[in-house]
């Protein structure tokens, strides 16, 4: 069929153009917020847009990039120039996320449908919140009691909001500048210095280029010479957001955006840059297509199923170059190859199976791998999405880790065998579901599924014995042995030994198509405690930060995966015997009458 034929091209093309749409900028607004975000600073050791520091921030107070207030929804840039110049409205908005009852109860509050409270509302509380906070902080964080965690969470909101609120004077820097050299005055500048969270007063020319200042500092600078122009730009941008005055705000960001291409012009491009990939969202959009994908999928095992299921592998295709686009993006604007991080090797990881599912999908062509790929996609991109919560993704990185050539070679390497391996028990987890729940099984499709497999176990065999060879010659440069037993490298090890257990089981005859199902299905529990588990312990070198948050998810994750394995290895006996019985049934029953 020629409309066949030209669906999974019209999918894809309609996909993309739907994804590119997301990197227009936004529509005109009375204040130019789209300049503003574009404003470098730097925070975090490293320089990024001001529209970066605004998302991550909300995103840690309050679980998202924008919110409803009043009958508009507040973008992340909007909300910080209220912060930093309308204190008085910023304190009025429900920001503040609180699910914990003994935190509402401690603040006087009462459980609801809506959790989110303004810092008005919390402001007479947050000493004894502090309080209890300093209690908790002591305690180890696998010790610490659900209350424990959740008030220190908490503060730690109510904290960063506090130095935001003071990062630019409280909303009074004009009367900071014009204010006279007096003792009052300094003492005022040394808190502001020590309370600011980020710097937007780029480096003079001929200073280093990390000695960036923060208002407190550039006042306290300017009280012994020469005010940097920064500040007044950037007061009257305030003054100027305010009293309502778009022209001047226009006026001041562009002022304070040629100062930084003045001073540091290699930050131009970058922050540009930055802000068309936090605008276009690539990941988000890609796990839109993804789920697409699944359910046009879906749909094909309905109706018109040659049209569908092309559409379907369209709709992965658009995703996979959606989701590439983000990745290469991200080594862009970190100069750092793609995995750094548990969120980019989420994101990573996602993107080894899917292109792996459209590489199966084009040499088999029967849905299965589309439907994979699709799922694969979009469960990792979800898990990236959770892991962003904790703010910059592109955060600095640890000494240990500082090291493009390893982390191209060992870390990609590894978490590409991640990726094969949880695609293989994934290829496995649709098996036994289909040859459960189908009514009848084609020999042909379950082949195809065995076949897949058991070729993406040997490449993920190849990619994990490789990752974890390098990983014992970097743990030889760094620490001075090749293996130590550390909890990360025994993970990786498992990997290698269960993905050769599988393949020597199946060369051996020791184990026949549901039993290489089973295994594989059991390759994504012993991932997934490579992968995560070593942070839950909390301890070798290989460890950075417990994360208590992700625990039962991944305990929940692990107990479905041993029900998948069990029903792998069930015997397919329920649609058997019912289809058995309806064809005794239809036999032994008696001829209607009048027939022949």
């Amino acid at each position: 069929m020629k409309i066949a034929r030209i669906v999974p091209w019209a999918a894809f093309g309609l996909a993309v153009a739907a994804a590119l749409l997301s990197v227009l900028p936004p529509r005109p607004a009375p204040f130019d917020l789209d300049a503003f975000g574009r404003l470098p600073v730097l925070e975090g050791g490293r320089v990024k847009p001001i529209d970066s520091l605004a998302r991550n921030s909300l995103l840690i107070i309050r679980g998202q990039q924008s919110f409803a207030s009043g009958g508009r929804t507040v973008s992340a840039d909007a909300w910080l120039l209220d912060v930093l110049f309308r204190p008085e409205v910023a304190d009025r908005q429900p920001i503040f996320r609180i699910d914990d009852p003994d935190v509402l109860a401690l603040a006087g509050l009462k459980q609801s449908s809506q959790p989110y409270f303004s810092f008005a509302t919390l402001a007479p509380y947050v000493g004894e919140i502090e309080r209890q906070a300093h209690a908790a902080e002591p305690i180890d964080a696998r010790a610490r009691t659900r209350f424990q965690s959740a008030v220190l969470t908490t503060f730690n909101r109510l904290y960063l909001y506090y130095r935001l609120r003071n990062t630019a004077g409280g909303g009074r820097l004009a009367a900071e500048i014009g204010a006279p050299s007096a003792p009052a005055a300094a003492e005022r500048h040394r808190l502001l210095s020590q309370l600011a969270y980020f710097r937007p007063v780029p480096p003079s020319p001929g200073k280093p280029a990390d000695a960036w200042q923060n208002v407190g500092e550039a006042l306290l600078a300017g009280a012994n010479g020469a005010l940097d122009p920064c500040l007044p730009a950037l007061a009257r941008l305030g003054q100027a957001y305010a009293g309502a005055d778009p022209a001047g705000f226009e006026r001041a960001t562009a002022e304070l955006g040629a100062i930084a291409r003045e001073r540091v012009p290699a930050a131009a491009g970058q922050v540009g840059h930055e802000v068309v990939f936090n605008r276009s969202q690539p990941f988000y959009v890609g796990m839109v297509l993804y789920l697409l994908a699944l359910l046009a999928l879906f749909a094909s095992w309905l109706w018109k199923p040659e049209v569908l299921q092309r559409g379907a592998f369209g709709l992965l295709a658009a995703g996979a170059v959606v989701h590439t686009a983000g990745l290469v993006s991200r080594i862009l604007l970190q100069g750092r190859p793609p995995v750094t991080n548990l969120y980019s090797s989420a994101v990573f990881v996602g993107w080894v199976a899917v292109i792996l599912g459209v590489v199966l999908e084009r040499i088999y062509r029967r849905g299965f791998a589309t439907a994979v790929a699709a799922a694969a996609g979009f469960a990792t991109l979800i898990v990236a999405h959770h892991l962003a919560g904790d703010g910059d993704t592109m955060e600095m990185m640890r000494a240990v880790l500082d090291s493009n050539f390893w982390l191209a070679t060992h870390v990609t390497t590894i978490t590409i065998g991640y990726g094969a391996t949880f695609l293989a028990g994934t290829i496995a987890i649709v098996w036994t579901l289909r040859r459960h729940l189908a009514k009848r099984v084609d020999e042909g499709s379950t082949k195809a599924l065995g076949s897949m497999t058991y070729g993406v176990v040997c490449f993920a065999l190849l990619f994990s014995f490789v990752g974890t060879v390098l990983g014992g010659i970097w743990a030889d440069q760094s620490w001075g042995r090749f293996w130590g037993w550390d909890p990360k490298e025994n993970g990786a090890l498992l990997i290698v030994l269960w993905n050769a257990i599988i393949l020597h089981s199946r060369w051996g005859g020791y184990a026949r198509e549901r039993g290489i199902m089973a295994m594989a299905i059991f390759g994504n529990v012993i991932t997934s405690l490579s992968w995560f588990g070593v942070n839950m312990l909390g301890v070798g070198l290989h460890s950075y930060g417990f994360m208590d948050k992700a625990f039962y998810a991944l305990s929940g994750f692990i107990a479905s995966q041993l029900v998948l394995l069990a029903l792998a290895l069930l015997p397919r006996r329920f649609w058997a015997g019912r289809a058995a019985r309806e064809v005794e049934g239809a036999a032994a029953a008696p001829a209607p009458v009048g027939s022949k």
